[in-house]
């Protein structure tokens, strides 16, 4: 029995066909480069590597790992190997922090024509001193913790907390990120930050100042701005906006760096949907302020402000859920 011969005209013919098509690139490529100035598109190319996303990414579930051993690793861990483990994972975030420091230094030193300030140094010295308050970070994160423990019957364990947890999620990844930015890191705060706000939905500006004891129940929606100032033992709820009041495109350059953001005095709490606004806007230490309310004036300490009840009205169903 004889096989067939087979056609290859017609694989000819679409090979042929894909290379007159690709051979239309290179025009379009021009058009959409030649459309995309610097001040449009913010074109960002240079001869020197950007800060990595993935790698910021992969950064903070390092130092997530580090903070609370055993629970963020594929690996087994005992009391044998920790040492191991641990060190192991500190060296590689030396080494891929520092690398990333001195890239959005560099990068910093390049966009805006900045003298040169010998970034791998400084990109050495910045990790290094993250490295070194990681004590500090899971002292705080341990009140953090204990304070969403306390505070929710439906937490079985600390060890569901850290496992599942949006808040202390997003509170582990403000700790980090608030430190980097006080170290003076450029960028990767941010990127840090707005990595654990797509995986939460909470978004904290990492220049936020937290006190100890932070607990954020449910989250979604929580956004707490650059310069908010919270206390200690403070807790909020889902939907809750620790914001800035809108600011007129002409003055938004006079207004960077100054105190846009509320102040949050000691064991308050905010319930969901309220919206806290300004930086004049002081709420006093052991306020409650209730769902939904719109505050731009300061509240004295030990307050509560509500909305007035509203009139429901209440009618009988005439059916299949018609009024």
């Amino acid at each position: 029995m004889t096989t067939p011969k087979k056609d290859y005209s017609t694989c000819r013919i679409e090979a042929g066909d894909y290379s007159d098509f690709r051979k239309k690139l290179p025009g379009l490529i021009n058009a959409a480069l030649s459309g995309c100035a610097a001040d449009r598109c913010y074109l960002n190319i240079d001869f020197e590597p950007v800060p990595s996303t993935a790698d910021v990414i992969g950064l903070f579930e390092i130092i997530r790992e580090v903070l609370f051993p055993g629970f963020f690793t594929q690996e087994k861990i005992d009391p044998v190997n920790i040492n191991y483990h641990i060190g192991r994972r500190i060296s590689e975030l030396f080494d891929s922090l520092s690398d990333q420091i001195s890239r959005s230094i560099r990068y910093e030193c390049f966009k805006y024509d900045q003298a040169c300030t010998e970034c791998d140094i400084r990109g050495y010295e910045m990790a290094l001193a993250f490295i070194e308050s990681i004590p500090s970070i899971q002292d705080i994160l341990d009140t953090d913790v204990q304070a969403m423990f306390n505070g929710d019957p439906a937490a079985k364990s600390h060890d569901e907390i850290i496992f599942c947890y949006p808040g202390i999620a997003a509170i582990t990844a403000h700790r980090i990120a608030h430190e980097l930015h006080r170290l003076g890191v450029p960028l990767i705060p941010r990127m840090m930050s707005e990595y654990a706000h797509r995986i939460t939905g909470i978004d904290i500006h990492p220049g936020a100042t937290i006190g100890k004891s932070f607990v954020i129940d449910h989250g979604t929606g929580v956004v707490i701005g650059e310069t908010s100032e919270i206390g200690e033992n403070v807790r909020l709820y889902q939907g809750v906006t620790i914001g800035a009041l809108s600011v007129p495109q002409d003055h938004c350059d006079e207004m960077r760096g100054e105190k846009r953001h509320p102040t949050i005095g000691d064991n308050v709490v905010v319930y969901s949907g309220a919206s806290i606004l300004g930086g004049d806007t002081v709420i006093g230490a052991g306020s409650v302020i209730g769902g939904n309310v719109w505050i731009t004036e300061s509240v004295p300490p030990d307050t509560t402000v509500i909305i007035e009840t509203p009139s429901l009205v209440y009618k009988k169903n005439r059916g299949n859920g018609q009024l």
